[in-house]
């Protein structure tokens, strides 16, 4: 499912992780971040799309635990924008999405492909409002 900020609830916020952010005002901060849908369409364990104001797309995943991750939708190897429907798991206690098409496993916490470390998907910084 693709999701379209005019067309949901708004309480999921999405922004670029950037190592810098700290060194930022924080209401220069709070201006980074862009509603992308409801904390409902989550379901543990499956992702979901989420356009973004720029025309790419995101994949969030909602773990067991209650933690969000977001990063870049689209697969670096095959191009499609599809990490969104692959399926989640952990490995040595990190949590990842296997693609479904050529099933290369991204870090969701860093981005970093688990299978060729010179890979790696842009992440977003989560959070409910």
């Amino acid at each position: 499912m693709t999701l379209a900020p005019e067309t949901t609830t708004l309480r999921i916020q999405l922004r670029p992780a950037t190592p810098t952010t700290s060194a930022v005002s924080s209401s220069a901060v709070d201006d980074d971040w862009f509603a992308v849908c409801d904390l409902s369409m989550l379901i543990p364990g499956r992702g979901v799309a989420a356009l973004l104001p720029d025309g790419r797309q995101a994949a969030l995943f909602l773990d067991r635990a209650g933690r969000m991750y977001a990063i870049d939708n689209r697969d670096p190897f095959s191009g499609a924008a599809v990490l969104s429907r692959g399926l989640t798991g952990t490995h040595q206690g990190r949590p990842f999405v296997a693609s479904p098409l050529l099933k290369q496993r991204f870090d969701l916490e860093s981005g970093r492909c688990l299978d060729d470390d010179t890979v790696t998907v842009t992440t977003y910084e989560v959070r409910a409002r």
